[in-house]
């Protein structure tokens, strides 16, 4: 009689037995991938023990020898990862941590590669050695060496120690002693690639790249998927101009895998060589985005986005290098530069300070300094540090170039032709020389002697498209129109792709209001040269001058979509939403750019401006509080997160924030005048008054002070006082605010028809200021002239679609007359500004008051928790509570309304409701 076995029986009996084979099967496994490996077939050894740990998560040692392989393949983040997993299953050995540390010194990590290797109890010679590569890097020679040396007395003839010693001799100049390290090193183990990439290394310090590339060739035959060796390759190749050859070992280095980050930035270096700086930055961004202090990839982003114009950025990353690698002269003259171009040459003297000592005999140092200088039009002392800078390298044209332009500032134009004059005497084939030379006579308006400059550089330089460009705008400037036009044109032969000629023969016919042929130029460029960001800008704002918005709009949007992640088209798109009154979309869009470049200062403040201008304020102060984090020592920058809290009647942080600006700069006018408006809010109208009479006395031809002093003096219910003061301001500075202001005064003094003749005039002659348009629409209705005011406001939404406080308004007027439109104009309001408390109020009492009371009270009940303080918001609210039969609730709120020694407008009103719930 066959018995069936119990199926648990069962199931522990084919578990076992699986287990076993499972067993067999990892072990054969693994030796397969220990054979791929020393066959130097890398990603099939990957597959294999990837395969083991699919089936044996936890098998920690497998993990160990997979990290080994991702360090072979130059991936060393999922090297890292793995070791890690390794490590924290309870592989515990030396090894372990020598792969962790050789992780990271291929990631740039080294101070944490030493962190956390510092416990190992037993180092052995690999992780000893590894600890001394971390050194070196760091520029500790002195304490490296000792380490090599120690494990060579351990076992002589140890490749790693033997590398490293061979290393420090490059570092110190001596190539013939580093050839004999790892001649030795060679000896001890033949196949040994780290000697072969080493001694390629070698050879292409001295340039003797064929041999290079025959060592290079080596390591592939003996690891054919080695991927350091295809990007040494690369390395060679990319400053020989061969960049068909480098993109092929690039890609061969990626064949086997997906790119790691050695990959990436030498991809990067290779776009940048080229020119193309978006792709090399996008390639660098992904770097950073998992090794955010690779310092190679931070310095080329710096790089980069200089050549961009994105000098934010650059700066960003530049400052980030310098604070791992201070003692790089490179960096902190880019760095420098940056600012230059930036137009902060303070900062860019603060940058120099540190090393105008030590370094006093760079003249590219003492040029970068005269030219902070220059920037803050002190001629004398820019004079001084060129004229040193020329003394020390009287051979370098451009200093004597520089030292020309800075006596052209003093005004000494012959003086500083002479210079000029004498740089191109030394080197007559410079177009830098030659440019600097025509512009400056091209500025003087000495158009001959420009002319024969620049045809002296078009023979030495006859196809320079740069040369012809400057020819066509010398001939231009005399009048030679078609002598310009075929210079431009002939710049467009010799290189189709050169912007600024097709840019130049479109001004030209602007120049002669034919908008027509302008742009019959830029589309022929952009025939050429699809998806251009300046050719397609340069379109719209041709429409612009036209008045075509709807086509300028559709141009920088173009510009946008076929250019998503260049920065400066989303830019200038947002910038153009916000002339629009169109700040939602502005606000999208900003907040995309933003997120795509979470740290750029640039797109933080833009961010910010542009939830403000959407009403979105809470959001606005986390954009800025962003950006002070970025930006911690700019004063600025907290000056508006305390502007925003105090738009938000929220004193505790804006007086924080106060605080700091003028910490960081006491004579910071805008922090002073709103230090004075707390003060004001306060009631010490004796402490404003002390800040308004300071910035009276520091700035007598500025208004603020003038200002401040009337705001003063409205508080403490002065109007007659106060109107003179705002007329004194006016007087300076003719703006729609103060204008509003002085008409606020008059009303107070009792002289409201006054007032609104002056606002009334001011919109005769200036029909566009929105922000007048709106004081007009919000005097009608605090008077109660609700149709006039509704009939002024429909005006000002036909004219501003986008604006939420004029539909905002507009809403409130219909409401008040009892016209159906209200809700129409409310929910526009909120659909433009849904964040806002206001707008959410008005739509919320339109709502209660049009028989809707459940969606009504719930945001009223959402404006009243943005804006808690709000009381007008709270008595609306309490409103809606009473009607839909919520009486506790009305009476809390009532209560909170009526409590606090400030009047409230709606007071007897608030009381006859509190009476009504009792």
């Amino acid at each position: 009689m066959m018995h069936r076995l119990s199926a648990p029986l069962t199931a522990l009996l084919l578990a076992a037995a699986l287990s076993g084979c499972r067993e067999q099967d990892k072990d054969a496994l693994v030796a397969k991938a220990m054979q791929h490996r020393a066959q130097g077939e890398l990603r099939a050894a990957t597959i294999e023990f990837k395969n083991v740990l699919q089936a044996h998560p936890d098998d920690g040692e497998t993990r160990f020898l997979l990290a080994q392989t991702y360090n072979e393949t130059g991936e060393a983040l999922t090297a890292e990862k793995e070791i890690r997993r390794a490590i924290n299953l309870g592989y515990t050995a030396d090894a372990a941590l020598a792969e962790l540390a050789k992780a990271l010194l291929l990631q740039g990590e080294y101070q944490k590669a030493l962190d956390q290797t510092a416990k190992a109890v037993k180092p052995g010679p690999t992780l000893q050695c590894i600890r001394a590569d971390a050194l070196r890097a760091l520029g500790k020679a002195d304490e490296a060496k000792p380490i090599y040396e120690a494990v060579l007395q351990q076992q002589p003839n140890f490749p790693a120690a033997l590398l490293g010693l061979g290393r420090l001799a490059q570092t110190a100049g001596d190539p013939a002693t580093a050839g004999k390290y790892v001649s030795q090193a060679r000896q001890a183990d033949p196949r040994n690639t780290d000697a072969l990439l080493f001694m390629a290394d070698l050879q292409r310090s001295q340039k003797q790249y064929d041999e290079a590339m025959a060592t290079l060739d080596q390591i592939l035959k003996i690891a054919p998927e080695h991927r350091s060796a295809h990007i040494e390759k690369a390395y060679i190749l990319i400053p020989q101009a061969k960049f068909a050859a480098a993109q092929a070992e690039l890609d061969a280095a990626t064949a086997s895998g997906p790119s790691g980050m050695l990959v990436l930035y030498t991809q990067a270096l290779l776009d940048f060589t080229q020119g193309k700086d978006a792709a090399a930055l996008d390639s660098l961004q992904k770097v950073l985005r998992a090794a955010p202090e690779h310092a190679p990839s931070m310095l080329m982003a710096g790089i980069v986005n200089m050549n961009m114009g994105a000098l934010s950025q650059a700066e960003y990353y530049l400052r980030s290098y310098l604070r791992t690698n201070p003692g790089n002269l490179y960096a902190r003259k880019l760095l420098a530069s940056a600012l230059l171009k930036a137009g902060q040459s303070p900062d860019a003297m603060a940058v120099l300070e540190p090393v105008l000592n030590t370094a006093g005999q760079d003249p590219e140092i003492l040029a970068l300094a005269g030219e902070t200088f220059m920037q803050t039009r002190d001629f004398n002392k820019a004079g001084e540090l060129f004229s040193k800078a020329a003394s020390i390298a009287p051979d370098k044209s451009g200093l004597r170039t520089a030292l020309g332009l800075s006596k052209l500032g003093k005004g000494q134009n012959e003086a500083a032709l002479a210079d000029l004059l004498e740089a191109a005497r030394r080197e007559p084939g410079n177009a830098q020389v030659g440019i600097a030379l025509t512009t400056t006579l091209l500025s003087l308006q000495r158009h001959d002697q420009a002319l024969a400059a620049v045809q002296e550089l078009e023979k030495a330089q006859p196809k320079n498209p740069v040369i012809h460009n400057l020819k066509g705008m010398v001939l231009a400037a005399r009048k030679d129109l078609p002598g310009a036009r075929a210079a431009f044109d002939h710049t467009l032969a010799l290189q189709p792709s050169y912007y600024p000629a097709a840019a130049n023969l479109s001004r030209l016919e602007m120049e002669l209001k034919d908008p027509a042929a302008a742009k019959k130029h830029l589309l022929d460029f952009l025939a050429k040269n699809k998806g251009h960001i300046d050719a397609m800008t340069a379109m719209a704002a041709i429409a612009a001058r036209e008045r075509n918005l709807p086509e300028a709009t559709r141009w920088l949007e173009k510009a946008h979509a076929d250019n998503p992640d260049a920065m400066a088209p989303g830019v200038r798109l947002v910038n153009h939403y916000l002339l629009l009154r169109e700040p939602q979309k502005a606000a999208a869009l900003a907040g995309a750019l933003q997120a795509k470049n979470p740290d750029n200062p640039d797109l933080l403040d833009m961010l910010g401006k542009s939830q403000v201008a959407a009403g979105n304020l809470p959001l606005a102060v986390d954009a800025y509080k962003k950006l002070a984090i970025v930006m911690p020592r700019s004063p600025q920058v907290h000056m508006q997160v305390a502007a925003l809290f105090l738009q938000m009647n929220n004193i505790g942080p804006a007086e924080d924030h106060l605080k700091t600006a003028l910490a960081m700069q006491p004579d910071f006018p805008a922090a002073q005048l709103a230090q004075a408006e707390l003060y004001v809010k306060r009631g010490s109208y004796d402490l404003a008054l002390m800040i308004s009479d300071q910035l009276q006395k520091a700035y007598p031809k500025a208004s603020g002070g003038y200002q401040l002093e009337g705001d003063i003096l409205m508080a403490k219910k002065k109007p007659l006082l106060a109107l003179t003061e705002f007329e004194r301001a006016l007087a300076i500075s003719q703006t729609g605010d103060l204008l509003i202001k002085t008409a606020n005064a008059l009303r107070a003094a009792g002289k409201p028809a006054e007032g609104a003749a002056r606002i009334d005039q001011w919109l005769k002659q200036h029909p566009d200021d929105v922000r007048v348009q709106l004081y007009k629409g919000e005097i009608l209705l605090a008077d109660k002239q609700y149709k006039p005011a509704a009939d002024h406001l429909q005006g000002v939404v036909q004219r501003y679609p986008g604006n939420v406080t004029a539909y905002n308004n507009l809403a409130w007027a219909y409401q008040q007359t009892g016209d159906s439109r209200a809700m129409a104009a409310a929910e526009q309001a909120y659909k433009l500004a849904p964040q806002h408390p206001v707008v959410i109020d008005t739509l919320g009492w339109v709502l209660v008051e049009q028989g809707q009371a459940a969606r009504g009270l719930s945001l009223l009940q959402k404006a009243s928790a943005a804006a808690p303080e709000a009381r007008d918001i709270r008595f609306h609210l309490a409103q809606a509570l009473a009607k839909t039969g919520d009486k506790a609730a009305a009476r809390k709120e009532l209560e909170t309304v009526l409590s606090g020694s400030v009047p409230f407008a709606q007071a007897e009103q608030a009381r006859a409701l509190l009476a009504q719930v009792q």
